[in-house]
């Protein structure tokens, strides 16, 4: 039977996956996508939000007799109403679970929002639920201003990754939006914004986390034989590869657009697919070395 830690990492991965996945797209669509094609772009992502969504709640509320079970005699134990009590009310886990839970309910929320305001809300919501994941984990490790700024670092870090990494899906219903006359303007400048803002959040992403790492671990992860500097060094390997596709859709496949549209297009939405993919891994990785020592 899966152990309660390992239930625990699914679930942080699911949760922190799916979180980061709605913040970029939304925010694409609320601030990048011109008003003209913003409604249609919305409506393409309603369904794989609405999916990301309830995945975002469900594992937040399950976290809670999870982490029971864990701090209990295991699975028995998840559900017992004293060890839930004295998770939320005795335990710093628990304090940033009932942020976690209530920020996942108030993203539920935004999605009743009138269509014109709802991609904003979502955004600002999504925003809100990474920010809270900053409460656990190795963000909470320093105490005083240290502790301030390592969270506000963890935020940004979560919130420009997010971005990097969410952004990527409603760039299909845009790349197909080329392809419509009357759309053509409008995807073309969706394309250019995130371009501009795909540099900066590639850099900030480089940037906090060479900044976390100098926070948690105080030197560059060299030590193979540590499980956690493994999984961060496997991370900063995944991550360099997707800056590296991103280079290259960006300068290689993209200017081609211009003599072989076709065949440009597709190996644009073949690059996008493999960064989707690889964050996935990434995110993976993080959740699992989030859990662990390290030292």
């Amino acid at each position: 039977m899966i152990t309660p830690g390992a239930a625990l990492t699914g679930c942080r991965f699911l949760h922190d996956a799916f979180a980061m996945l709605v913040w970029g797209s939304a925010f694409f669509v609320a601030a990048l996508v011109p008003r003209s094609l913003r409604v249609d772009t919305a409506r393409s992502l309603r369904l794989v939000c609405g999916i990301a969504v309830a995945i975002i709640l469900i594992t937040a509320l399950a976290a809670l007799p999870i982490q029971a079970a864990g701090l209990g005699d295991g699975w028995t134990d998840a559900l017992r109403g004293e060890i839930l009590r004295a998770v939320v009310t005795r335990t710093s886990a628990g304090s940033a679970w009932v942020l976690q839970a209530a920020s996942a309910l108030l993203l539920c929320a935004a999605l009743a929002a009138q269509p014109g305001l709802r991609p904003a809300a979502i955004a600002a919501a999504a925003a809100i639920v990474l920010g809270g994941l900053t409460a656990s984990g190795h963000a909470a490790m320093h105490g005083g201003w240290l502790g301030v700024a390592h969270r506000a670092n963890d935020a940004i870090h979560l919130l420009s990754g997010g971005f990097w990494f969410g952004a990527l899906i409603p760039l299909f219903p845009v790349l197909r939006a080329l392809d419509r006359p009357e759309a053509q303007h409008a995807a073309a400048v969706a394309l250019r914004r995130f371009s501009s803002l795909g540099h900066l959040a590639v850099a900030l992403v480089v940037l906090t986390g060479a900044v976390s790492t100098a926070l948690v671990l105080g030197r560059l992860p060299t030590d193979l034989k540590s499980p956690y500097q493994a999984l961060l060094l496997g991370k900063i390997s995944l991550v360099t590869v997707m800056s590296g596709l991103a280079i290259v859709n960006r300068y290689v496949v993209v200017p081609r657009m211009a003599s072989d549209r076709r065949d440009a297009l597709a190996a644009l939405r073949t690059g996008i697919r493999a960064e989707i993919l690889l964050g996935f891994v990434v995110i993976g990785l993080v959740a699992a070395f989030g859990m662990m020592d390290p030292a």
